[in-house]
C-alpha cells in the first residue's frame, strides 16, 4: 500500500490522441470516473499511470471520497466529515486521508478528566456493556468486587464535543435484572440485550430492548428497557458469549458459558420485527462452524461479513483463531481465515480472551486488551484488516505469505496517555470509528501487580483516538 500512493510517478504514454490508442481513452470523463469507482485501488493506481488524463482523473479528491464510501461504508465517512470544522464547499484531501487511514501505524491515547467531585459515577466494573447510541455513551451491568452483579444503566451524552467533560447521568428503570457476561449491540437507535449470569451463578437468556431520549437542551430524558417478545422459542441461557448486529434489523450472537459451565459453539440469529416490539430466533447450523468458546468477540464489517476471533476453548486454552461469518446463496456461512501464529511479528503475543474487538476508520477492527492463558492481562493494540485476504474462501492450508499476513495483522503503537494492562473491559466507537471510548475491566492489582491471580476491578474510561492531517485542519 505505501507504494500506493508515490506521486508523480511518469506515465507511459501521454500520446492518447494517436488512432492506434486504445478505445476507452475516447471514453468522456464522467464515464472513465464510474469504470474508476469499480477498480480496485491497486488497479486504480496501474490505470493512472499510463497516461496524463487518466493521473489527473484519479488523483480527483471527489473519486476518493467515493472510494472511501465504497471501503469504509457511507455512514462513517458522512460522521467524519460532521467530526471536523470545515466549509460545506470545501473538500477534503480524500486520497490523503485514504492513505493515512490505509497505513495507519499509531494511535493517542487521552484520559478523559472526571468531571466534579460531587457528580455520582459508575462503580468499577468488568464484563459490562458499552455502547455509542444516540451520540451517548450508555453502560449497564457488570461485575464488581465480590463476585456481585450490578443492575445500573449509565448515560454520558458525547455530541460532537468529544473532549467535554462527561457527566454520567444514572438511569434508575430497574430493569433488566443484574448481570455481567451479557452482549449489548447497537441496531439502528436501539440497543438490544441478551443474556448474561447473575451473582448466583443463574444463566439467563431475556432478551431487552432499550432506547435513549434526548431533551431539546441535550440533556438526557429517558433511557427505558422493555423485555422483547420472542415467542417461546430463545438460545439457552448463557453468558460470556459473543454478539453484534450484522442488519438493520438482525443480531447475531454465538457461543458462551451456558448450563453447568459448559461452553457452547451454537450460532443464533434474531430477527426484529419493523417496530422493534417483537423478534424471533433461529440457529443457524453450519459446517464447518468455530469451536465452542467463551470470551470473544463478533464485529460486522459493512460489505465483508461478521469476523469471530479469540476466546477461551474447551480446553481452556485461549485461542486466536479468526472466522468469517458471511451470506452465501441466502444462507449464512462460517469460513475459517488460517494464518501461522510464528510468520506475523510479534504474532505470538495474539492468543488472548476478555478482550474487545471494535469496528474503526477504515473498515478495520481494533482489538486491545484481553489475557493469555496464564491470566496474564494485555495492554497491546493490533489491527486485523480482513480486506487484506485477496479471495476469501474455505482454506485447506494456513495461509503461507509472509507479506500477507503481515498486512493483515499489524501492531499499533499509542502515544500519550498509557493505561493500565487489563481484561474483560469493553470498547465502543463513534459513528466515525475515529474515537474508541473503553471503560472498565480487571487490571492488575496494586499490592501485588506480578501475580496474575492478584487482580481488581477498574472504573476509568478513556479515549483512543486516530490522528489524520487535512492540510490546515488537524482532526
Amino acid at each position: 500500500m505505501a507504494t500506493f500512493f508515490m506521486a508523480k510517478s511518469t506515465p507511459r504514454s501521454s500520446n492518447i490522441g494517436s488512432s492506434s490508442a486504445s478505445p476507452i481513452v475516447k471514453l468522456a470523463d464522467d464515464h472513465l470516473f464510474t469504470i474508476m469507482l469499480l477498480l480496485p485501488v491497486d488497479s486504480l493506481i496501474s490505470f493512472a499511470m499510463t497516461c496524463k488524463r487518466f493521473r489527473s482523473l484519479t488523483t480527483s479528491d471527489t473519486l476518493w471520497e467515493s472510494i472511501c464510501r465504497r471501503e469504509w461504508g457511507s455512514t462513517s465517512v458522512d460522521a467524519f466529515k460532521s467530526s471536523i470544522n470545515t466549509n460545506n464547499n470545501q473538500q477534503l484531501p480524500w486520497m490523503r486521508l485514504y492513505k493515512q487511514v490505509s497505513q495507519l501505524d499509531s494511535f493517542s491515547c487521552h484520559k478523559l478528566p472526571d468531571p466534579d467531585s460531587d457528580l455520582m459515577l459508575p462503580t468499577p466494573r468488568a464484563s459490562h456493556s458499552l455502547n455509542f447510541v444516540s451520540d451517548c455513551l450508555v453502560l449497564f451491568g457488570g461485575g464488581r468486587e465480590g463476585g456481585r452483579d450490578l443492575d445500573d444503566t449509565w448515560v454520558a451524552y458525547i455530541g460532537k464535543d468529544f473532549q467535554r467533560m462527561l457527566k454520567w447521568q444514572k438511569v434508575t428503570s430497574g430493569i433488566p435484572s443484574g448481570r455481567f457476561g451479557h452482549t449489548c449491540a447497537v441496531i439502528g437507535e436501539n440497543l438490544v440485550l441478551f443474556g448474561g449470569i447473575n451473582d448466583r451463578g443463574m444463566r439467563q437468556n431475556d432478551t431487552w430492548v432499550g432506547q435513549v431520549v434526548l431533551s431539546e437542551n441535550l440533556g438526557i430524558t429517558t433511557l427505558s428497557w422493555r423485555l422483547l417478545d420472542v415467542s417461546s422459542i430463545a438460545p439457552p441461557p448463557r453468558g460470556a458469549h459473543a454478539a453484534c448486529c450484522i442488519d438493520k434489523r438482525t443480531m447475531v450472537i454465538h457461543g458462551g458459558i451456558g448450563l453447568y459451565g459448559l461452553r457452547l459453539g451454537d450460532t443464533w440469529i434474531l430477527e426484529l420485527s419493523e417496530n422493534f416490539c417483537s423478534g424471533t430466533w433461529i440457529e443457524q447450523v453450519a459446517h464447518p462452524s468455530p469451536p465452542p468458546r467463551s470470551g470473544h468477540t463478533l464485529t460486522c464489517i459493512e460489505g465483508t461479513g461478521t469476523v469471530l476471533f479469540g476466546g477461551r476453548g474447551l480446553g481452556y486454552d485461549v485461542l486466536h483463531d479468526v472466522w468469517l461469518l458471511q451470506a452465501s446463496e441466502d444462507q449464512l456461512k462460517w469460513v475459517q481465515m488460517l494464518y501461522n501464529l510464528q510468520d506475523i511479528p510479534e504474532g505470538v503475543s495474539l492468543p488472548r480472551v476478555g478482550h474487545s474487538a471494535t469496528l474503526i476508520l477504515g473498515g478495520r477492527l481494533l482489538i486491545y486488551g484481553g489475557e493469555d492463558s496464564q491470566r496474564h492481562r494485555k495492554g497491546d493494540f493490533w489491527v486485523l484488516d480482513v480486506s487484506k485476504i485477496p479471495s476469501i474462501k474455505e482454506q485447506s492450508t494456513p495461509l503461507n505469505s509472509r507479506g500477507l499476513q503481515a498486512n493483515m495483522w499489524r501492531r499499533l503503537k499509542a502515544k500519550g496517555y498509557k493505561p493500565n494492562c487489563r481484561s474483560f473491559h469493553r470498547a465502543c466507537a463513534d459513528h466515525s470509528g475515529r474515537r474508541l471510548y473503553v471503560f472498565g475491566g480487571m487490571v492488575d492489582s496494586l499490592l501485588h501487580p506480578a501475580e496474575a491471580s492478584e487482580m481488581r476491578f477498574d472504573g476509568e474510561l478513556f479515549l483512543v483516538k486516530i490522528e489524520l492531517e487535512t492540510g490546515a485542519v488537524r482532526c
